[in-house]
């Protein structure tokens, strides 16, 4: 039988390192998210090895629990792969999930568009050595250039930008004993890098990136290449990249990189249970949902745009004041 403990679990957001509380149940942590309405969520739901247990079991805790004063008033939790039909009977919405399905390796290769193909073989003919790297200080250092190859990615600041090696060692070493980094170099210099978290089912990705100025070699085809064949190394049913769509955004440039290199959108369900009052009128108003998924898609789009044109002109100006 699971019993309840107040602790605390270090989280990351937007790069950095934070401290908040948590309630222990059984092999899960819950923390809680947002400001009006109190969310309790699985802490790194998509990273851990198992899934919540005793559900009803956990209900009751959380009514009975404060984190810090303030009581949660929703739980949400997600199914993970294979399990795609829901298991419970609590309020359930669709959630994206990108993932490769593995029948074999070679089923995922032939099943590639043939441009995909060609960038993992011209990888290979110009030189991109993969393999597979402990967290050594070698590592760690060389994950510090790739961070610092460019202050943005994908029209907006990236948050590991700047960082020391000892900041980078901090944020590589979760979930290290079942997990692996993968690595893209050309002779002695790391081109890329992706790290795979790995569950019952499937392996998951928890980082990729590569150097911009290096994309001619197309390290990350050859990684996600090398990650595939990893997950069928290892018997594993899927390979996850993340979600496929974030909320109801339009088509993006990385969720076409993800369909060419053969991830497929596939839906689990996700619960939501009230657990206060104020958690009911939140479900029953479709206020538990992010702003950006209230929006129109033609609006996220826009939005998305004018933030990286932001970004740009900030960037720009930071330059040439030497900021």
């Amino acid at each position: 039988m699971n019993s309840a403990i107040v602790t605390h679990v270090d989280l990351s957001t937007r790069g950095r390192w934070i401290s908040v509380p948590a309630l222990r149940w059984g092999e899960t942590n819950l923390v809680l998210k947002g400001r009006w309405l109190k969310v309790a969520t699985v802490h790194d739901e998509n990273w851990i090895e198992g899934e919540l247990t005793d559900v009803d079991g956990c209900v009751r805790a959380l009514q009975r629990t404060r984190f810090s004063g303030a009581r949660a008033d929703i739980l949400t939790f997600a199914q993970r792969l294979p399990a795609l039909e829901p298991r419970f009977s609590y309020l359930a919405e669709s959630e994206s999930v990108a993932a490769v399905s593995l029948p074999s390796y070679d089923t995922w290769w032939k099943g590639l568009p043939q441009g995909t193909r060609k960038n993992v073989r011209r990888a290979a003919k110009r030189g991109v050595r993969i393999s597979l790297e402990p967290l050594s200080d070698k590592l760690v250092h060389d994950i510090v250039e790739v961070n610092n190859d460019s202050p943005t990615r994908q029209g907006i600041p990236f948050h590991h930008y700047g960082k020391t090696a000892e900041q980078v060692r901090r944020d590589q070493s979760t979930h290290l004993d079942h997990s692996e980094f993968i690595c893209a170099y050309d002779r002695d210099e790391l081109i890329g890098f992706l790290k795979m978290v790995y569950c019952p089912a499937f392996g998951t990705l928890l980082q990729l990136l590569t150097k911009s100025c290096r994309q001619e070699a197309r390290p990350a085809n050859a990684l996600l290449a090398r990650a595939v064949q990893r997950c069928d190394e290892r018997g594993l049913s899927y390979l996850v990249y993340g979600k496929y769509r974030y909320g109801n955004q339009p088509d993006t440039s990385l969720m076409e990189f993800k369909e060419r290199n053969g991830f497929r959108e596939f839906f689990v369900p996700r619960y939501y249970i009230p657990l206060t009052a104020k958690g009911k009128l939140a479900l029953r108003g479709g206020f538990h949902r992010d702003t950006a998924s209230l929006l129109p898609v033609w609006a996220t789009g826009l939005g998305r745009r004018l933030r990286a044109q932001w970004h740009r002109v900030q960037g720009r100006r930071s330059a040439y004041f030497g900021q």
